[in-house]
């Protein structure tokens, strides 16, 4: 079960899964994000793979607290050095990789699949205390603590990209041939990528660095 949003990071997990020889099912979750625009990538890239996709909406609206939601909230916009490394932004949704990876246990568990493959970074990213390698690993020893698969057969949560900079992670998308003009991962949902939020800044900084073409900017 690969935890799918659409984004750079979570497609390039989706190949790298299918490239790997994993059976795949990819799960969305709508959660009222102002960026819903990857919602439809996500959907989009899954029908041209080919893999069974689950879209999941929750109605939380304690989630409108941070800025990803609330659409009256503004964006950070700050220069890439200024992107902090500790303190948590305003873009941060409350529990939101707990909420997904309890989502997917449940699913996993119903289907008797054996493992949730995500996409969090925790080199180039922004501050999220849910895409630590603490928490991956904390969340995983709940999943086989709490549920029939983990107690009987045993469930892996993986996080490729874990270690991996944005550079490393657009080189092996460009390697897995990822379709970067279907995935979205501006932060504003408009039509096109704003370029001012924190993950278009940390996107375009990872095609430079790599000497990639960004393909969804054409």
């Amino acid at each position: 079960m690969v935890l799918f949003s659409g984004g750079l990071d979570s497609t390039t997990c989706l190949y790298w899964a299918l490239a790997h020889g994993y059976e795949c099912e990819a799960l969305t979750v709508s959660y009222g994000q102002r960026h819903d625009r990857e919602v439809l990538a996500a959907q989009m890239i899954a029908r041209n793979l080919g893999v069974k996709h689950h879209l999941i909406t929750l109605n939380l609206p304690w989630l409108s607290c941070c800025s990803l939601v609330d659409k009256n909230q503004a964006l950070p916009d700050v220069a890439l050095e200024d992107i902090p490394k500790e303190g948590i932004p305003s873009t941060y949704v409350p529990g939101r990789n707990l909420m997904f990876l309890s989502i997917a246990g449940s699913l996993l568990d119903a289907i008797h699949a054996d493992a949730i493959i995500a996409g969090p970074n925790a080199i180039d990213f922004s501050g999220y205390p849910d895409c630590t390698p603490a928490f991956f690993k904390a969340a995983a020893d709940a999943l086989n603590r709490g549920t029939k698969m983990g107690v009987t057969e045993g469930i892996e949560v993986l996080a490729p990209l874990m270690r991996m900079s944005k550079t490393d992670i657009v080189r092996l998308a460009a390697k897995l041939k990822v379709p970067f003009e279907l995935t979205w991962s501006c932060y504003a949902g408009g039509k096109k990528p704003c370029g001012h939020c924190d993950s278009c800044k940390l996107r375009a900084k990872g095609f430079a660095e790599a000497g990639v073409h960004d393909t969804s900017l054409d």
